[in-house]
């Protein structure tokens, strides 16, 4: 039996969401938590355990960076790898997300290897 691995996918628009999960769940073992912003992202995360956290910088209510933040300042998913998937290709973006904490950076629109490729990285799967 393979190993559970929950990741909690967070944007405002349902079709990346959908776009995002579908390439996660090519994954053997993966679980997908969907959240629309970042503030129902960190709620979730509050009252759940998760492996991986993918995010989009640019969402109403919390962006992902504050996101970001709040994770890497929470004792129970400090360690926990995020990823970035955003059209904001500047690297000055890329910078302000990776000094927050951010494991790896994608910008839109990304292809479904490339995110389970991150992915399988980050978790030590390959």
């Amino acid at each position: 039996m393979t190993q559970q691995i929950r990741a909690l996918v967070v944007d405002d628009s349902q079709a990346m969401r959908r776009s995002i999960m579908y390439a996660l769940q090519r994954i053997s073992g993966m679980v997908c938590t969907e959240a629309q912003d970042g503030a129902e992202g960190l709620k979730k995360l509050t009252q759940g355990r998760f492996d991986l956290v993918l995010t989009d910088i640019n969402m109403p209510l919390m962006d992902g960076l504050k996101l970001i933040h709040h994770i890497r300042q929470a004792t129970d998913h400090r360690g926990v790898p995020i990823v970035v998937i955003t059209t904001e290709g500047a690297a000055a973006d890329r910078e302000r997300a990776l000094a927050l904490g951010a494991s790896a950076y994608l910008v839109k629109p990304v292809q479904a290897k490339v995110v389970m490729d991150t992915v399988k990285h980050l978790l030590k799967l390959a």
